[in-house]
Formats: structure tokens, sequence, C-alpha cells
């Protein structure tokens, strides 16, 4: 989430976070649904950048996140052994 301040990367983690946990249907709390998110762009932008892509702006940036935290859930469930 480069060139976002502070506030709008946790309240953009935080949705992102919020969005995953739903999709994936995760139940966490307020605080895991930031990390997850912020950890999720990182995770999505870098797997994007290494494919040459980038995506600018708000909407981008939340799709990026949104994905990336679906695959930390993901990475997760395979280590712990839960179902999909």
């Amino acid at each position: 989430m480069e060139g976002f301040g502070w506030i709008m990367t946790i309240i953009l983690g935080g949705l992102a976070g919020w969005i995953a946990e739903k999709v994936m249907n995760f139940d966490t709390g307020l605080i895991m649904n930031i990390v997850l998110g912020i950890v999720g762009a990182l995770l999505g932008n870098w797997l994007l950048a290494l494919a040459g892509i980038i995506l600018g702006g708000l909407l981008g940036q939340l799709i990026v996140a949104v994905a990336g935290a679906c695959i930390l859930i993901l990475a997760y469930r395979a280590n712990k052994g839960h179902k999909a």
C-alpha cells in the first residue's frame, strides 16, 4: 500500500481483512483483520510485481489486499489441516 498514510493503510487493511474473512468464512477479530489486510497487500503486491503487474489507486490496492489476505488464510488452513 505504497503512497498511503498510516491511517488509510490501517483502514484499508481492516476493510480488506474483513472482506477476506467473509469470503473465506474465517472468524477473526478487528486486529487480525487489519493484520491480514496489510500483510495480504504486501504479499499481493509482491506477487504481482513478480509478474510485472502494478495496480494503483484505492480500489486496486483493496483488491490486491483482499486477494493476498485470502491467500494467507488458505496457507494458514493448509498448515493447520483445516478444510478450505
